[in-house]
């Protein structure tokens, strides 16, 4: 049986005229190039949104339905439909998710990830606060709950959700030290290890190391 993450989908016919298309050399690669109109295709990555939402002094998090990662956690996200800005698709997502209505609050982080084997893409994560709605799974989400610090699960899906979640982690520790303005913090959970890398985008990627 052939995997999902083996496959990968070809442009075959252009979506214009229906001729089939051919491979040509054109801006510095081999390209899907239809000889009847000229239709150049070229192969995009999937925009995503997340938001990082935060309540008394905890983020919400929600469980998988489904593949990739079904049964674990990660922060309310989605694609961004072609009609729709990422903030609106941030807020949809959220609503559909979890069904609770959130405020954006400003930018986390652009995240650039190539583990999914519906192909690669960028994940744009959001802060935000809830304005309303009432607290219940939904979509593709089993179950959403609110985390502390400490409390995070240990199964949290994708990189890119775990190093939000640490970032978040070390800024409730500095707020928490700042407040207290002696003594040290209380360490961060072992619940997962991430190791980042700067990307191309001047924002962070994170390499899966999980613990054992």
């Amino acid at each position: 049986m052939v995997k999902p993450e083996d496959v990968i989908l070809e442009m075959n016919y252009c979506p214009r005229c229906a001729h089939p298309l051919t491979d040509r050399f054109l801006f510095g690669r081999t390209r899907r190039v239809c000889p009847g109109c000229g239709f150049i295709f070229f192969r995009d990555h999937k925009v995503a949104t997340g938001v990082l939402v935060e309540q008394d002094g905890k983020v919400l998090l929600v469980r998988r339905a489904v593949d990739p990662k079904q049964g674990w956690w990660c922060i309310p996200s989605g694609f961004v439909e072609y009609d729709e800005a990422p903030e609106e698709a941030a807020i949809r997502e959220c609503k559909e998710e979890t069904g609770l209505d959130v405020r954006l609050i400003g930018l986390l982080d652009v995240y650039h990830y190539q583990s999914d084997f519906r192909g690669s893409g960028i994940l744009i994560v959001y802060r935000a606060e809830v304005v309303g709605g009432e607290l219940r799974p939904g979509d593709d989400a089993s179950e959403a709950r609110f985390f502390g610090p400490a409390e995070l699960p240990q199964e949290i899906a994708f990189a890119s959700n775990r190093e939000a979640l640490r970032r978040w982690q070390q800024q409730v520790q500095t707020q928490e030290v700042s407040r207290a303005r002696s003594g040290s913090p209380d360490p961060l959970p072992n619940c997962w290890i991430a190791r980042s890398s700067r990307s191309e985008f001047g924002s962070t990627e994170s390499q899966e190391i999980d613990q054992a």
